[in-house]
């Protein structure tokens, strides 16, 4: 279920219970109803290989509101291929100006903070962290960034957007 446009109501018109149930309890439904679970696509310059690894994408959708949360956990197969990583995202972002940060966290040995922009008009994502523990600059995520990844190290990403449709 998705929210739907408000009725536009005319004078003289009979409010009935399927009217209400439409309009007011069908709408709280949809904004209490559970996040939505999806598959987020991994890639890179040459492509990672997820192997017994796991990715696992959930948003909540209100109207164009996209808020989302992707969890990647390296598993001993996991192959981690060349470049930056990057993560799709439920639906299309809008054109509007500007990008939209949200945030990452790289999880291994040690715990680094990073930030994920969503660009206008992308339907996937970046993650980026200090290129290591001495620098301050970010760096897109990758094999080596912001540290060597290896089996059961995590990947967790947050954010919020708006949606093109």
């Amino acid at each position: 279920m998705a929210i739907a446009t408000p009725r536009t109501w005319v004078v003289g018109e009979v409010v009935t219970a399927a009217y209400l149930n439409a309009e007011v309890r069908d709408q709280w439904l949809d904004v209490l109803a559970a996040w939505t679970t999806y598959t987020p696509t991994w890639t890179a310059t040459v492509n990672p290989s997820l192997g017994n690894g796991s990715v696992v994408g959930r948003y909540k959708k209100l109207g164009r509101l996209v808020n989302f949360q992707i969890d990647l956990t390296m598993g001993s197969t996991t192959t981690y291929g060349t470049g930056a990583w990057g993560l799709t995202l439920p639906f299309t972002a809008a054109s509007s100006s500007g990008s939209r940060v949200g945030v990452a966290q790289a999880l291994g040995a040690s715990r680094f903070g990073g930030q994920i922009i969503v660009s206008p008009g992308a339907s996937g994502i970046g993650a980026f962290f200090p290129a290591s523990s001495a620098a301050s600059n970010y760096s897109s995520a990758a094999a080596a960034v912001p540290f060597a990844w290896a089996a059961n190290n995590e990947l967790r990403i947050t954010g919020t957007y708006e949606s093109a449709t």
